[in-house]
């Protein structure tokens, strides 16, 4: 039997209208968009659905949307009687992952990306921050020119998402110079990307804090299944061990590369990418083009592929 890996997205793979099908067809939908309404405190679904497309883009209602999605589709699958070898999310992802491999439930695992997104959202007026993507350089050379930054504030790699591939993260100067450098070091496109915070950097510290408040004061079970965390691109299935990680995450790089190819290592023969967009699948490609990968995101294609 072929072993499977069950990928989860982050930000930035949400679409207004994701999950409309999962709620008019599917009695999980509709449950779990009901309860999401409850915990959010708002009208989640409303801007799932019906956007506007810059309120969906909000940190604090993206992450949420994503992982609501992204659990109820898994949740089905489960339901299905399909299950996963291993686990691996991107960043906000790592939420999914865990609630889908039994770690916490759907409620205690949307409060927390509850927390996470309002805190990050916060440290990010506070401690202002923002990414960019370059394109054309090795991983190590992303590194040390980001360590070769003097000026004010800082600058790190957030994101190792493929060879020649990373984010980085820091305040806006310290971003702003590190891309001309970058194009002088050859690299072949460099990208702004449209955020409210240095996500993955040490200006998360405040949103880490909060974090690990709560999650040090709730019950975290050992995951069903391997997890491959972003912090260490190695799996675990230890409650406390896949706390440490989500506590570690928000100030650290997510090593997603690395996770991909650890799970191919361990015998993952297959990638499904379980939630919005096609963004892990595109990077499976690039990470290795022998890789296996497809994607739901949608009721009909969840038809397809239980076929």
């Amino acid at each position: 039997m072929t072993k499977e890996g069950w990928l989860f997205p982050g930000q930035a793979s949400q679409k207004v209208g994701m999950g409309l099908d999962l709620f008019n067809q599917t009695e999980i939908g509709k449950i779990y968009f009901n309860r999401a309404n409850e915990i959010m405190e708002c009208d989640i679904q409303s801007i799932i659905f019906n956007g506007p497309d810059e309120t969906l883009k909000q940190t604090e209602y993206t992450q949420p949307a994503i992982y609501i999605v992204s659990v109820i589709i898994g949740l089905l699958l489960l339901e299905k009687g399909m299950v996963p070898s291993a686990v691996a999310g991107h960043s906000l992802g790592e939420y999914s992952a865990l609630t889908i491999a039994g770690s916490f439930d759907f409620d205690m695992g949307l409060n927390l990306v509850k927390i996470r997104s309002a805190s990050m959202a916060r440290a990010g007026l506070t401690q202002q921050g923002t990414m960019a993507a370059i394109v054309g350089l090795r991983d190590e050379d992303v590194n040390s020119l980001c360590q070769q930054y003097k000026g004010e504030g800082s600058v790190v790699a957030a994101n190792y998402n493929a060879p020649g591939q990373v984010v980085i993260s820091g305040s806006p100067a310290a971003v702003k110079w590190a891309l001309e450098f970058a194009k002088e070091s050859g690299a072949r496109m460099t990208v702004a990307l449209k955020v409210s915070g240095a996500f993955h950097s040490p200006l998360m510290a405040p949103a880490r804090e909060d974090l690990a408040e709560v999650l040090n004061s709730l019950e975290v079970s050992n995951s069903l299944y391997p997890i491959f965390t972003n912090v260490d691109a190695k799996s675990v299935t230890k409650g406390s061990d896949i706390k440490d990680s989500l506590i570690r995450q928000l100030e650290h790089p997510v090593l997603w590369s690395k996770s991909i190819l650890a799970m191919k290592h361990s015998g993952i023969e297959s990638f499904l990418e379980i939630g919005p967009g096609k963004v892990l699948q595109g990077l499976n490609k690039r990470i290795d083009r022998t890789l296996t990968s497809q994607g739901i995101e949608s009721y009909e294609q969840l038809g397809e592929i239980l076929v």
